[in-house]
Formats: structure tokens, sequence, C-alpha cells
């Protein structure tokens, strides 16, 4: 998309340029992130709804800071929802960019959850909106009543209502005050800011500073970013668009140069690449996400790693995100039936695959959720208590049906559940580089329902095996390209622990043929095999 005027200085200027190295802050390296919706994770006050004080409260259950402990999920980074004053229970419709939302807390709360957090190493992204405001907001509320005021630009405006739509519904909405339209891609009750008019993005930027250094937070998950800049009908990305990112992007470097910035770009992996290379650091890898749910419903390994090969070949890992579901999206467990070994073998994927995992709350325990949006974003279930430990009081919603017993304290000490099983993962991709960071390297099975691949760095080497099968399978064997390892007998370990795994032996020009790991891989299960170099002198 060629860019023109305004944005063509922006995109191609060389300003920007010199001020951000694109590539993501060091800390990202094996991180897991933890996406939290404030409003559902727990009350501290017993009015129902979740707030900063009760996710203070709870941070040790993501990571205590420990890094041999057992008890934490040992995830490096959390992304906040919108944390922002805002009329709606979500949140994406802001009111007031520098003042958290009241339902949550004070400022001064979240500067406490700063501290908090950072002292036990988790780095905190909060969810910036950039696309619109909410109608309530003083800015829209002024240019909405006086024509001549100073923020009527900050918005777009038609005297007819002009033929365009979104995914099936109006996108100019009457204005209340007078006969004229204005624009709002999502509904009536958040009109788009206006990024051909400067000083939008000269705010936007002050709201970042704000964050970035009053508040002190690590990075920003910004929404629905394709849509920021409409151009002769075209609603997403356009040239404009790519242009505001790139700004965007490099100013929030030039504040905080380890911060993250990542995107939401629910699009295939075609027009996700157009977004690189120097816009934001990273953005999730939504055809990775389906492709997981696809296969492990299907029960076969056939096109699992395609998408995730393609960004592979493209940009660097810790520049995309693969993820289960997110606040938008039916849970994993509920897509996959309700199943949780299902839901088992799906994180498993997802933990053992390149990029910066992120990981929904409650998906660690296999929480149900299906649309509407509010069913989707339920209150956590902690425990058997009353109103599952969340609250004292009454939930702000409904909690699942499962909520007695899809809990918290259910899975904590038991070492076969999905809780044990993400613990163990995240804290592995912290630890092994190869698996935190190391290469995808895929491997062929000699049964479609098994996926295999190679996580390498170096001569560090993770085997990942998994049975997308509700069947025991025996004798499966592996296949490589060639230079997959180095030539020579490979020792291996069961990470994971259980049975004994063969020893490995790379022909000379560095192919796996025909390799059994184990004689017999349990159904639906996933295996981790450490193999040791030859001649590794490592250790």
């Amino acid at each position: 998309m060629r860019a023109t005027g305004f944005f063509a200085a922006i995109l191609f200027g060389t300003t920007a340029r010199a001020q951000v190295q694109w590539s993501p802050p060091l800390w990202t390296r094996g991180a897991t992130c933890y996406e939290v919706f404030v409003r559902s994770f727990y009350d501290s006050n017993g009015d129902g709804i979740g707030d900063i004080p009760g996710l203070i409260a709870k941070l040790d259950y993501i990571n205590d800071g420990n890094p041999n402990s057992r008890r934490s999920l040992g995830a490096r980074c959390i992304w906040l929802m919108p944390v922002a004053e805002s009329p709606s229970y979500h949140g994406y419709d802001v009111t007031n960019y520098y003042r958290v939302e009241p339902d949550y807390g004070t400022n001064d709360d979240f500067k406490r959850l700063m501290a908090a957090a950072h002292q036990r190493g988790i780095r905190v992204l909060v969810d910036m909106v950039l696309n619109h405001t909410s109608s309530d907001h003083h800015w829209f509320q002024s240019a909405l009543r006086d024509p001549g005021s100073p923020y009527r630009a900050w918005y777009r405006w038609s005297p007819t209502k002009l033929v365009e739509k979104n995914w099936g519904g109006e996108v100019w909405h009457h204005s209340p005050i007078r006969d004229e339209y204005y624009y709002g891609l999502f509904w009536g009750g958040m009109p788009d800011l206006n990024y051909t008019h400067p000083p939008v993005m000269v705010e936007m930027k002050k709201v970042a500073l704000f964050w970035l250094q009053d508040m002190g937070v690590d990075g920003f998950r910004l929404d629905a970013v394709p849509y920021l800049v409409e151009e002769n009908g075209q609603v997403a990305h356009t040239g404009g668009t790519h242009g505001v990112l790139h700004d965007y992007g490099a100013y929030v470097h030039s504040v905080k140069p380890d911060a993250l910035t990542i995107g939401e770009v629910t699009y295939p992996n075609d027009i996700l690449l157009t977004y690189y290379p120097e816009q934001l650091d990273s953005y999730f890898a939504f055809e990775v996400s389906d492709s997981i749910i696809a296969a492990v419903r299907a029960g076969s390994a056939k096109g699992l790693l395609a998408p995730l090969l393609r960004l592979q070949g493209d940009i660097p890992a810790n520049r995309w995100s693969p993820f289960l579901r997110n606040h938008d999206q039916t849970r994993a467990r509920t897509e996959l039936g309700g199943d949780m070994g299902l839901s088992r073998i799906a994180s498993f994927l997802l933990l053992t695959m390149p990029g910066i995992p992120f990981v929904y709350y409650g998906e660690e325990i296999g929480m149900i959720g299906a649309k509407p949006d509010e069913r989707l974003r339920t209150p956590m279930q902690w425990s058997r208590a009353t109103s599952a430990g969340f609250t004292r009081g009454r939930p702000w919603e409904r909690l699942q049906d499962d909520s007695l017993t899809t809990t918290v304290e259910a899975q904590d000490k038991d070492a076969s559940s999905l809780l044990s099983l993400h613990r163990r993962l995240i804290h592995l991709r912290d630890a092994n580089s190869a698996l935190g960071t190391g290469e995808l390297v895929p491997l062929t099975a000699s049964d479609n329902a098994v996926a295999a691949y190679i996580r390498r760095d170096g001569d560090r080497a993770v085997l990942v095996v998994a049975n997308l099968s509700r069947a025991p399978l025996n004798g499966v064997s592996v296949t490589s390209r060639s230079e997959a390892l180095r030539a020579g007998r490979w020792t291996t370990r069961n990470m994971l622990g259980g049975a004994a795994t063969a020893p490995l032996r790379v022909g000379d020009d560095g192919q796996l043929r025909g390799y059994v790991p184990l004689t017999t891989l349990t159904p639906l299960e996933g295996y981790l095999i450490e193999l040791s170099a030859p001649s590794d002198r490592r250790r």
C-alpha cells in the first residue's frame, strides 16, 4: 500500500527510524504472557467487581518471583484489558485516558500494582485503544455540540449519510444534536478518531508518555489497529494506518527502549506480514491459534505447522504471539466440546511452539464460555467457596455452570491437571533456550495423528511429540529433513517424566530417519524429550 502526504513523511522519514531498533526487548525472550480482565480476576472489597488491589493479592499465582517455584504459573508478563475510565464493563470505549477506571481503583492503586509486579519480575502491558473514544468522552461531546470546537477535526463528520459498511452494519451515525453524521466503525458509542488531523497523534503520544513514565507500564497491546485510518472507502490496512503504527511504535521506543508494543490484526498471515518490519514490535498470530484448535479437534497434525512455518520464514519468533483463545472468542475448552483432555493437548502445543505465547485467564484451568461477550469474560474460578472464591459479594456476571468443579483449588496439587501442565511448560520455556527461543524444525511422523517437531538453539535441542488421537499409538517414528541436527549419537531424556526414551542416531547429513522415541504414545499426551548433543560438554 503506497503512503502519500503526511503519512508518507511518517512512514518513510528518517527521524523515527533513527530512534528505534526494530527488535522486541530482551525480556521477551522465553517469556510467556497472561491476559487478565481485571473486572473478573479477583474482588478485594466485596462489591462483586474485580479490582487492582485484588489483582495485587493474586500476583503470586501468576509469578511469585521464584524461578524454581511450581506453585505459580511463571508468566513474566501480563496484559491488562482496558483499565482506563470507561462507561462500559469492558472498557474499550474510553472517557479519560489519564484516569484508572474507578470500579478498579485509583491511579495510586495502579502504581502499587506496578511496584508489586516488578518486584516479582512481571512486566505489565495495558490495552491501548487508539482507534476510537467513547461517545461520552469530553473531546467528542465538545465536537458534537460546537461546530467551532477545537476537537471538531478530531472526529469525522458528514452532512449526509455515506454508503459505507463495516461487517454488515452502518458506520455513519446520526448526530443527536443536529442533522449530520459522524463516523464510528464499531458502533455509535465509539466514534473513530481522525488521524489525518495531526493533533490527534500528538495527544495519543501524550497518553502513551503518561502510561510509560507516570504509571510505569512496560508497553501496550493495541486494539483494532487495522482500522486507524480510512482512505478512499478502504476501511482496513491502508497506507495511513501503517504510517500511524510506524510513528507510534517509534515514539514508544524513544520513551522506553525496552517497552513492548503488540497489535491486534485479526487477519491471515498474508495480511499480517504487511505490518512488518518497522511498525509495532509484535502481533497476535491468529492463524496459528486457529491451526492448533483445528488440529486438536480433528485429531490430525496435517496442516498444523504451516501458518507457523510461514511466520518463522519471514520474521523472528519473538515478533509474533501465538495463543489459543482471547476475550473475543469462544473459550478453548468449549470450542473443543468441553473435553479437558483436548484442552490439555492444545495447551501443550501452544506452549511448545516459538513466539511469545499468551494465555487468557482461566484457560489454564479449562474454564468454559461462549458468546455473548460477557460469557467469555466471567469471573475467575478460584475455589469451591461462595462465588468461586472471586468475591464475598454478588459477582458482576453470573459464573459458569462448572464453577464448583473447574477451579484453581481443585487442580493446584494435581500433577496431571491442566494447571500443573501450564506451570511446568511455562517454567521450562523460561529455563530452556531451545524451548523458549529456539527455531522450530518440522518432523514427519509415520502417523498423521502425531505432531512432531524439534526446537533447537545451537546444539541445545528438544524433541516435541504429541499424540492428538484418543487411542494409544505404538511404534510411531519421526523423520526430518537434512541438517536437522548435528551428526552422531544423541542421548535423550523425558523432560516431563515417564517412560524411558530411546537414544537418537543422526546420520552424516544431519537427518533423522525412522526414529522411534517411545514404544507407545498415550492418548492425548504430549512429550518433551531433551536431546544432548554428541560430545556435549555442557554438563
